[in-house]
């Protein structure tokens, strides 16, 4: 990064307080600023190194005062081994073809996205979630992205899209902002699936890193993030192993 960068940065805003999705009875803050679009992708790569998140054209982080349960954290992919259970996992789904395609919403893809939140999130933020929120999510922004379709084998001219992932592309490896699939084919593992593609295509391109967001200490949803190692955790001292962040995440 360059220094004119680092001294151009936009000016950080806070939300107010919030019911924490994640944690029970906690409130949540975000800090939050905009991502200019004369320097969109190295500002999304700068950010994100520091733990920020994007939403279309939004780069966020928790604020939340006395909570500090919400960790960045990001695969070392250049390290990464598929262990047994991973080797299975692709090859349970060597019948599944990735595609990187244009960030442009399809109603296909959302169709997909409305089974995924009705299946696993109807409580939660993006619960009402309708067809024109989802192009604004995918497509309204000046950060380098792409969608990641993977698809079925069955015979059909294009195959059954059973999944789908909003990734950045950074400086230093890709940043999965936002990935769906279909639930009812559970024993595939779908989810584990798509980021092991991740970590493939970032050994392909070169990349040492695969960011996966937030891991948040007590939250079941987040608990699967911490099986993939190694990995690296967001703390004051800069990225460490997850071990020395909560020796007990597995």
């Amino acid at each position: 990064m360059t220094q004119d960068l680092v001294q151009s940065l936009p000016r950080l805003y806070l939300t107010a307080p919030s019911p924490c999705p994640y944690l029970a009875g906690r409130l949540e803050r975000k800090m939050f600023t905009q991502l200019a679009k004369a320097d969109a992708n190295a500002l999304n790569s700068l950010l994100t190194q520091s733990g920020f998140r994007r939403s279309q054209n939004i780069a966020y982080r928790p604020a939340c005062e006395g909570c500090s349960a919400c960790i960045s954290v990001r695969i070392v992919a250049r390290e990464f081994e598929f262990r047994r259970g991973f080797a299975r996992t692709l090859k349970r789904n060597a019948d599944i073809e990735r595609k990187a395609v244009m960030a442009r919403a399809t109603e296909e893809q959302f169709a997909l996205l409305r089974g995924y939140l009705d299946s696993r999130h109807d409580d939660g933020g993006m619960a009402d979630m309708a067809l024109f929120d989802y192009r604004a999510m995918v497509e309204l922004t000046d950060v380098d992205c792409q969608l990641v379709e993977y698809r079925l084998r069955d015979g059909s001219p294009r195959g059954r899209l059973v999944g789908v992932s909003l990734t950045d592309t950074l400086e230093d490896g890709q940043s999965m902002v936002y990935s769906f699939y279909d639930t009812e084919l559970e024993a595939r593992s779908l989810g584990t699936f798509m980021v092991l593609d991740h970590v493939r295509e970032a050994h392909r391109l070169g990349f040492p890193h695969v960011y996966l967001g937030y891991w948040v200490r007590g939250s079941r949803k987040m608990a699967y993030k911490s099986r993939f190692r190694p990995m690296e955790a967001l703390t004051a001292r800069g990225w460490e192993p997850i071990e020395k962040v909560d020796p007990r995440a597995r």
